[in-house]
């Protein structure tokens, strides 16, 4: 493929509509950038880049569920790509095959997930997509819809509750009490972040940057 054949002055980003070569099932959609259709044609393995994650994202990374491209197709306008995949796993990181599983029009879910993904995600990405899920639930039925629904200044008083009792907690030095206040803790600030659309990976990113960096040096960074 010649990458300048593609229309890249209309967006940095190229969406990808990603289909099962053997069903001819659609998948997923994603966005590769020019880094991402590279590595996706030398190895031909699908990479993307992540929005939310704002990163370079090989799919199936954490989870195994590997693409492994058959074809590449360019549109008309030369700024849709579609690829042919054979999908190991499943594409959703619900478990579902595809991402594609509700009928706008009634609400209903059409398929149910194949594979728990729990444990290839973790629980904290896990949580995090579900949270982001109850953006359209009905606050009457889910305390995370309620809590969303009412935007910033609910959030966060309840971030700093839970702060304080988790603060107490340890200064208690009641292990049980700890690891409860923590985890209503994470999960607040879980739900303050997908009301922000940052995702988790993000946080990893930039504890990743400090690593091996001295925390003084990295505060004298900051304040300069």
């Amino acid at each position: 493929m010649n990458l300048n054949q593609i229309d890249w002055a209309k967006s940095e980003l190229l969406p990808v509509i990603v289909q099962d070569s053997t069903t001819s099932e659609v998948l997923m959609m994603a966005y590769m950038n020019r880094e991402a259709l590279e590595l996706s044609l030398s190895t031909r393995i699908a990479h993307y880049f992540s929005r939310s994650k704002q990163r370079l994202w090989k799919k199936g990374e954490t989870s195994g569920h590997l693409q492994n491209i058959e074809r590449f197709l360019l549109d008309c306008d030369n700024d849709t790509l579609l690829i042919m995949v054979r999908q190991e796993g499943v594409a959703c990181h619900t478990g579902r095959k595809s991402c594609f599983f509700t009928d706008i029009e009634s609400g209903e879910t059409i398929s149910v997930p194949q594979i728990d993904t729990t444990a290839a995600y973790g629980i904290i990405d896990e949580l995090y997509h579900t949270i982001l899920t109850r953006k359209d639930a009905d606050p009457e039925t889910s305390w995370t819809a309620k809590l969303l629904s009412k935007g910033d200044n609910a959030i966060l008083k309840k971030v700093v509750e839970e702060a304080g009792e988790f603060s107490f907690a340890i200064k208690d030095n009641d292990e049980d009490e700890i690891i409860y206040e923590c985890a209503d803790l994470v999960y607040h600030v879980l739900v303050a972040l997908g009301h922000k659309n940052i995702s988790p990976d993000r946080i990893k990113q930039e504890l990743a940057r400090r690593f091996g960096t001295s925390g003084i040096a990295e505060k004298n960074a900051r304040i300069k």
